[in-house]
């Protein structure tokens, strides 16, 4: 390509050329040392100051650039899957807006036959392209931008006094604008603020609500609004149809639309991704209707996967006076150049090539949509699915009974109308499983749309992102490979849903709470007894408890999730369980919830008992030492109190007294005498507290298996017509397992008690201590200069 670019004539043309080829290498290389990507991330271009006064140089300035295209990118990977798929046909696009800006400082009469060429050149092959005969183009850069200015140009002509008039002759005879209540959020609204009409020019019309598709217009419906405006003395000026609604690609009925125009003197604007499909062989009756519309709006960027490409509309007018008025044509040169870029892109790409790309996105959605034909639970949203080039399906489970339906099969599936939370916990589903598939096959480009009638979706549209992504078959297959395992998933968990509420609502100390927000098996709250407490220290408690049950939880062995819950919207002090498998043991998994947040809170209250029992304890302590001083003082005498009398006294009439140690057992919470120390010469272990209560929740499992797993034998993946040989064998395991098991649970068991009860005793030692460390050390030292004194007696 550099060879070729020598040869040129021009030679500003040819480095401009050189110029871009080596920049968009520059900025597309990611791979690059440690060192410059540590280096870079402190760089000082990269912090804003003053300009440099020698300037720099273009590889320095497309490396700052480079900075902040990736230097804030966590994952570079993402970023450079995205860049990957320019190409040279995205290089030409963008070396059609550096030539633009080089076009424009030619002398006025050569830019001007330059620009006409590439207007008029780039407008033929669109309209031969799009089958749209006869058809003007405008270029803008606002996909809205040619929608409003046609509605100029409609103006134009329907007020022949709008001219000098303006807003006075629109006051005298209301204009009228109709859209689908399926077009796109804010639409209308635009285009009022933009003309400077009211809102109340905007008419909204809604779709079949009984016969036909819920996303079309309601073509009666339109005509009584039309005869109502007319008789209220407004004129109708212009209907905005879809080929390819926004939310679901489904089209209107074009054809009866444009009748309908007709008869009132309307003008016709279609628009929507549908449209790619002229350029096929075979294209639809519905879609081919646009081609006798007054005008269509055209974005070849996303369709073709040309980056800054300006999006194009097509129209029909004969007075080049009103089009230079409303804005749909200009004198100026400079503003012919739009085209440039797509004038080399489509050039570029050729005919073939085009037509490629489109059929190429065609086909992935039809290959996605026969899969989905086949699938349960996989309801599709599709008005003609021969050849819509959008797909949009959702899980809908929409059965009386579940369960029933999971055994018997398909034939029995009866639809039934769901109630409004089975209807929110169905969009909450699937704005998972949307996510999730997003999330696992990011090529697809699948995303997820809300439908005012069938709510949440997941919809796969390739010709508005196979182009950029790079979307090949291999793709579409894997999404319905994840799709097929998430309906699993998503069938299992709804199923069980309704059963684990059930048992958590007959255990007692766990609540049930309902989210219909949440994607998973549900939402469990443990409650704390408050036996008497305020609201916020029975509060605190329970938030301790839930998060210390979250934490045992998750420190389990389980396939499960265990969260908080959303980070905004979600409940305190609970549990979320995430999705589910068919082999899911729920009764064993409330169990186990509740033995664990019984066994958090026997711990805090055992601790607390235990902290009030030592703290009582060392109180009688205090006591006790302070009458046993007094009782020596009385034995003793006062003399003996006296120093060096004192010394002499006892020097001559020693006095014999038997000690009187005590010890403070932490375990009993009270103050004992030493005598039994000294009798045997060894310290007793003293009372010993009551053992803590441990959940029986540890059943008999095979080896591998998790928690909270069915057996196979209870698990419906199990076949009951396997031999009896493989039960046999099953049986022997299962009882050598058993007996294995049951040594090590014992063993276990006992372990448990014990290194629970060493961990209350030293927590509890260690909060007294924190509590009462002043006092028991002066009692302590007390004790031990009495022992001391007595012994040495």
């Amino acid at each position: 390509m550099e060879s070729s670019l020598e040869k040129m004539v021009d030679p500003t043309l040819a480095e401009m050329g050189k110029n871009l080829n080596e920049a968009m290498k520059m900025l597309e290389d990611n791979q690059r040392k440690i060192e410059e990507e540590n280096e870079k991330k402190y760089v000082r271009n990269d912090i804003p100051g003053p300009l440099q006064g020698s300037g720099q140089d273009m590889v320095s300035i497309l490396q700052l650039v480079q900075n902040l295209m990736h230097g804030e990118e966590e994952d570079e990977s993402s970023q450079s899957y995205r860049l990957q798929n320019v190409g040279e046909q995205g290089h030409m696009a963008l070396l059609g807006h550096s030539l633009a800006a080089y076009i424009s400082v030619l002398n006025r009469e050569r830019l001007r036959n330059l620009t006409t060429r590439i207007l008029s050149d780039t407008t033929l092959w669109l309209c031969r392209l799009f089958r749209y005969e006869n058809g003007s183009a405008y270029y803008h850069e606002d996909d809205r931008e040619g929608l409003l200015k046609v509605c100029r140009l409609v103006i134009h002509s329907c007020y022949e006094d709008y001219t000098v008039e303006g807003f006075n002759v629109l006051y005298n005879k209301q204009p009228v604008i109709y859209i689908s209540s399926a077009a796109r959020t804010g639409l209308g609204q635009t285009l009022c603020n933009q003309l400077g009409l009211p809102l109340s020019c905007m008419c909204r019309v809604p779709c079949n609500t009984m016969f036909g598709s819920q996303h079309q217009m309601d073509v009666a419906l339109l005509d009584r609004l039309i005869k109502d405006d007319i008789n209220s003395g407004k004129l109708p000026l212009l209907l905005v149809a879809n080929a390819g609604t926004p939310g679901a690609g489904h089209t209107d009925k074009l054809g009866r639309l444009k009748e309908l125009c007709e008869q009132y003197n309307m003008w016709l604007h279609v628009e929507g991704v549908n449209l790619a499909t002229l350029a096929l062989g075979y294209v639809s009756s519905s879609v081919l209707a646009a081609t006798k519309c007054d005008s269509m709006t055209l974005t070849l960027g996303s369709w073709l996967g040309l980056p800054a490409v300006p999006a194009v509309t097509l129209y029909r007018h004969e007075d080049p006076s009103l089009s230079l008025a409303a804005g749909l044509t200009s004198s100026q040169p400079v503003e012919k150049l739009r085209a440039l870029p797509l004038w080399l892109s489509l050039q570029y790409l050729g005919h073939d090539g085009i037509v490629e790309r489109i059929k190429h996105a065609s086909q992935l959605s039809q290959r996605l949509l026969e899969n989905l034909k086949n699938m349960d639970f996989i309801k599709t949203s599709v008005e003609d699915e021969f050849s819509s080039p959008v797909v949009v399906f959702k899980f809908s489970p929409e059965l009386p009974n579940i369960d029933q339906m999971l055994h018997a099969g398909p034939a029995s599936i009866i639809q039934h109308p769901i109630t409004s939370n089975e209807r929110h916990i169905c969009d909450t589903f699937n704005q998972w499983l949307g996510e999730q598939l997003a999330q696992l096959v990011p090529a697809s480009g699948v995303d997820v749309v809300e439908l005012e009638d069938e709510g949440t979706c997941v919809r796969f549209s390739p010709l508005m992102t196979s182009a950029v992504l790079g979307t090949e078959v291999q793709d579409v297959d894997q999404l319905v490979d994840c799709l097929k395992m998430k309906i699993s998933i998503l069938t299992c968990t709804l199923q069980l849903r309704e059963e684990f509420e059930q048992e958590v609502k007959r255990t007692v100390g766990l609540s049930y709470i309902e989210d219909l927000s949440w994607p998973g098996l549900g939402v469990v709250r443990y409650e704390y007894n408050s036996d008497g407490k305020n609201d916020d220290k029975q509060e605190k408690e329970a938030e301790k408890i839930n998060t210390g049950l979250l934490k045992k939880l998750n420190e389990l062995e389980s396939d499960l999730t265990f969260s908080l819950g959303p980070e905004f919207g979600g409940e305190k002090n609970c549990v979320y369980i995430g999705m589910v498998t068919e082999d899911l043991d729920v009764s064993e998994l409330v169990e186990t919830i509740a033995a664990t947040g019984r066994e958090i809170e026997e711990n805090s209250r055992l601790l607390e008992n235990m902290t009030e029992v030592v703290r009582k304890g060392i109180q009688e302590a205090q006591v006790q030492l302070q009458k046993a001083n007094e009782e020596r003082l009385l034995e003793e005498g006062l003399l003996r109190q006296i120093p060096v009398v004192g010394s002499v006294l006892n020097w001559f009439s020693p006095f014999q007294a038997s000690p009187k140690g005590r010890t403070f057992n932490l375990t009993a919470g009270s103050l004992e005498s030493t005598e039994p120390t000294y009798v045997s010469k060894a310290q007793g272990t003293g009372t010993t507290p009551p053992p803590t209560p441990t959940p029986n929740r540890i059943k008999q499992r095979l080896p591998g298996q998790k928690l909270f797993k069915r057996s196979l034998r209870s698990s419906d993946g199990f076949s009951e017509t396997s031999s009896v040989s493989h039960t046999d064998d099953l049986e022997k395991v299962e009882q050598l397992s058993q007996s294995v098991s049951t040594v090590q649970e014992q063993g276990t068991v006992e372990t448990e008690k014990a290194e629970q009860q060493n961990e209350i005793v030293q927590v509890t030692s260690d909060k007294t201590e924190d509590l009462q460390s002043d006092k028991s050390q002066r009692s302590g030292n007390d004790c031990t200069k009495v022992e001391e004194q007595e012994s040495l007696r």
